[in-house]
């Protein structure tokens, strides 16, 4: 997918600039002050967690006819063996 290829990207740190209100720039300091963080440094981890759970809630992907057909064709390979994930199936849950 185009807009997750990294490889043309600068390797250099990018400046990124927003608006924002008083009011949210505030509640920001003081949420980064308490996790003894700077106000770039939470605001990037916050974003990036956003990001991530925003990619892996993602339903919708589009595949070429070559990506579709691998695509099935791993779906249709019967699981490999997974002894760990055996056993664990094996354990009862604290709740039973």
């Amino acid at each position: 997918m185009a807009f997750l290829d990294k490889t043309n990207k600068d390797k250099r740190s990018l400046v990124v600039n927003m608006r924002v209100e008083p009011n949210q720039l505030d509640l920001i300091d003081t949420a980064a002050s308490v996790c003894g963080k700077t106000r770039s440094a939470f605001m990037l981890d916050a974003a990036y967690r956003a990001a991530e759970e925003a990619l892996l809630d993602w339903r919708l992907f589009r595949l070429n006819d070559d990506q579709w057909k691998a695509f099935n064709q791993a779906l249709d390979m019967p699981p490999e063996k997974n002894e760990k994930l055996h056993q664990l199936l094996q354990v009862k849950s604290p709740w039973e």
